[in-house]
C-alpha cells in the first residue's frame, strides 16, 4: 500500500471516531441518488461501494434492495457502518482493504461507487485504481466518481509533491496527505477504459471544493 494511502486513512480514522467527524457524512450524496432509476433500467444488481465510509451510499443501495459489497480500509468506518446496517436489518458485504487492490474477481459488479477517494495519491495511484475498478466492473456496468479539478482552492495553494499532485501544510489532517488535480484531458485519458456519459463540476462541502463528477461506461467484452 503506497505511503500516501496509509497517510489518508489515517486521517479518515480520525474523523469516523467522532459523531462530529461523521456529522457531515451521513446523508447520500443527491448525484448517487439521482443514478438509481438508471441502474434499475439496466437490470443493475450487484454494486460495490469503494471507499464506503461510515456507509452513506452502501446503506441507500442496501435500503433499495442492491446487493451491496462495502470496502474501506478505515476499521472505525466499517464498524460504525456495520452497527448502522444491523441497527436498521440491512445486509451488506464488508471488507476492510484499499482501492490499489481490490480482493474481488473479475467483472463482480454492475456498479462501482467511489465517492471522493481515488483522487488520494499520484496520478500513478489514480491510473492504477482505475484500471483495478474496470477489472471488477462487468463489460457495459457503471462507475460513479467524483475526481479534482485544476479548478479547487486547494490547489492554488497547495504544495507540489509530483505531477498534478499537491499537500495542504495546515491545521486540517484531512488534507495534510497529497491529493491529484486533473484537467479534463487528462482526466479522459485516465478513463481510457471507460465510455464518459456525464462528466460535471460541482462544489461540495465548502466554498472552492469543485470536484468532478463522473459516471463512466466500462468497455471492452
Amino acid at each position: 500500500m503506497p505511503a500516501q494511502t496509509g497517510t489518508a486513512i489515517d486521517a479518515w480514522e480520525q474523523r469516523w471516531g467522532t459523531e462530529a467527524g461523521r456529522a457531515g457524512w451521513i446523508d447520500a450524496h443527491p448525484s448517487v441518488v439521482a443514478l438509481i432509476p438508471e441502474l434499475r433500467a439496466r437490470g443493475a444488481r450487484r454494486m460495490l461501494d469503494l471507499g464506503c465510509g461510515v456507509g452513506r451510499h452502501a446503506l441507500l443501495f442496501a435500503a433499495e434492495g442492491f446487493e451491496v459489497e462495502a470496502l474501506d480500509g478505515s476499521e472505525t468506518g466499517l464498524a460504525v457502518l456495520g452497527e448502522t446496517a444491523a441497527g436498521r436489518g440491512l445486509k451488506l458485504g464488508l471488507r476492510h482493504g484499499n482501492a490499489d487492490t481490490l480482493p474481488y474477481p473479475d467483472a463482480s459488479f454492475d456498479y462501482v461507487l467511489s465517492w471522493n477517494v481515488i483522487y488520494h495519491g499520484t496520478m500513478g495511484d489514480v491510473g492504477a485504481r482505475i484500471a483495478e475498478i474496470w477489472r471488477v466492473l462487468k463489460p457495459g456496468g457503471l462507475y460513479q466518481s467524483t475526481m479534482l479539478p485544476l479548478r479547487h482552492v486547494d490547489y492554488a495553494r497547495g504544495r507540489l509533491v509530483a505531477p498534478g499532485t499537491m499537500v495542504c501544510d495546515g491545521p486540517d489532517d484531512e488534507r495534510n496527505h497529497p491529493h491529484f488535480y486533473c484537467d479534463a484531458t487528462t482526466l479522459v485519458a485516465l478513463f481510457s477504459g471507460f465510455d464518459l456519459l456525464s462528466l460535471t463540476q460541482a462544489e461540495q462541502h465548502r466554498p472552492g471544493s469543485w470536484h468532478w463528477h463522473i459516471v463512466a461506461e466500462r468497455l471492452g467484452g
